[in-house]
């Protein structure tokens, strides 16, 4: 199999695993389709060495951009909000007071930092305690496939 026979199907996956290797090389560890309330589902969390939570939303298209309407829902569960995009992306189109990652499949850079807003403690427990859990349903899954129906 070809390397790149082993990349995501869907852009916005090529995208995240981009920003996933990019955040890895900062020492933060990554986690894809975190829901942290019901109606709301992020494309990319990531936990910091100082337990910060990053939400990443990848972003394939201008078209895929208009069609998000939840966004905004989800600035307050992360203490820094990105948009992951690629090259052709028109990035002056995106929000002011919202970071900015340009990536592919292979890499990522952060072009413009979010503000940070830091998570209240109760919050910050509760967002760590999902991207454990998220993270660990899919190790078991990996490692006992049958078990995948049960996972979280």
């Amino acid at each position: 199999m070809s390397l790149e026979d082993a990349l995501p199907p869907l852009p916005g996956q090529r995208l995240a695993r981009g920003v996933a290797r990019a955040l890895r090389a900062m020492d933060f560890v990554t986690v894809d389709e975190v829901v942290p309330v019901s109606g709301l589902r992020v494309d990319l969390m990531a936990l910091g060495p100082k337990g910060e939570v990053w939400v990443i939303e990848c972003k394939s298209g201008w078209a895929d951009y208009r069609s998000d309407q939840k966004w905004r829902g989800y600035l307050e569960w992360c203490d820094r909000f990105f948009w992951a995009v690629d090259a052709d992306f028109p990035t002056e189109l995106l929000p002011e007071g919202t970071g900015l990652i340009l990536a592919d499949a292979y890499d990522a850079e952060i072009v413009r930092m979010g503000p940070e807003t830091p998570l209240a403690g109760a919050r910050r427990k509760v967002m760590v305690q999902k991207f454990a859990r998220q993270a660990a349903a899919r190790l078991q899954g990996f490692r006992d496939p049958g078990v995948a129906a049960f996972t979280i």
